[in-house]
């Protein structure tokens, strides 16, 4: 008998994949644990291919099945973006973009973006997520954003990626350190503080960018703590734990006991920008980056 491959095999090949246990995936998807078995071996027959390796002990995937999750996820994932789209194309609406970002995009970036969409494309929804810039990255590259604000110099191949906004770099300090901004002439006179950055693997290219600064005035900073929150930053500052080097533009929206110096006579600067896929079909996706990218230049 010949069967032929339907969305419910993929179901049941997630279950397994993701729990790595038959009778925990059966239970996940309310069917029996023989009928789950059935239904994986039917699909390893019609693909000609084994997806799994099952001993008393275990389950695992084969290199097959790695890749067939990998591809499934990505295509159950736009099935399910392919209908929300069409929701809102019903509701009169031109889609939904669903934006990754920075914490310093919110400065000045997205919210301008958000106002001209507003006003230009009101039929246009957003969804925004706070993330680093490789989960960003990946989740382009898998279809689960459309469009990212990162601070990084190389994308993988098949995304595009665009300079948006540069900003200068700030130190900050505790409110009543003893160092006025007259009195400021570089970073080497802070050469023995406790420095607080954002953590290398949130933004690699950011961490670089501040160690460099550091070197340039002829030392390395001694690093005491790290975080993905600016506002954790200002915290641990504000409390005399170390101080530390952002983006000039982080400084606004917070009332805490830190003062800011900009760094403006360093060649170093703090790059944004706009990431999203090239082969991207969300038509709502273009508008944004039509408006980001002339508002940018």
């Amino acid at each position: 008998m010949g069967y032929q491959l339907e969305l419910r095999h993929f179901n049941y090949f997630l279950a397994v994949a993701e729990e790595l246990h038959y009778r925990k995936a059966a239970e996940k998807l309310c069917i029996s644990q023989p009928g789950l078995s059935r239904q994986i071996k039917q699909m390893e027959e019609i693909l000609e291919v084994k997806l799994f390796v099952r001993t008393k002990k275990k389950v695992s995937l084969t290199a097959a099945g790695e890749y067939l999750k990998s591809e499934i996820e990505f295509i159950l994932n736009h099935l399910e973006v392919t209908k929300k789209q069409l929701r809102h194309i019903r509701d009169g609406n031109f889609g939904e973009v669903r934006i990754g970002f920075l914490g310093s995009a919110m400065q000045e970036v997205i919210p301008d973006l958000l106002i001209k969409l507003k006003d230009k494309f009101p039929g246009i929804q957003t969804n925004l997520e706070e993330l680093s810039n490789n989960a960003q990255i990946n989740a382009i590259v898998k279809d689960k954003l459309d469009m990212g604000f990162v601070r990084t110099a190389r994308v993988p191949e098949g995304l595009n990626i665009e300079p948006v906004y540069t900003d200068t770099f700030s130190v900050v300090l505790p409110e009543l350190y003893p160092l006025l901004t007259r009195e400021f002439r570089d970073v080497g006179q802070l050469a023995e503080e406790n420095f607080i950055l954002f953590a290398q693997d949130y933004s690699p290219l950011y961490f670089d960018t501040v160690m460099s600064i550091c070197e340039d005035a002829g030392f390395t900073p001694k690093v005491s703590h790290k975080s993905v929150h600016a506002q954790t930053i200002f915290k641990l500052v504000e409390n005399n734990l170390g101080i530390a080097i952002i983006p000039t533009s982080l400084q606004y929206g917070f009332q805490m006991k830190v003062k800011f110096i900009e760094l403006k006579n360093i060649p170093q600067r703090a790059v944004l920008s706009v990431c999203w896929k090239e082969d991207n079909r969300n038509p709502a996706l273009r508008h944004c980056i039509n408006l980001l990218l002339n508002q940018s230049r």
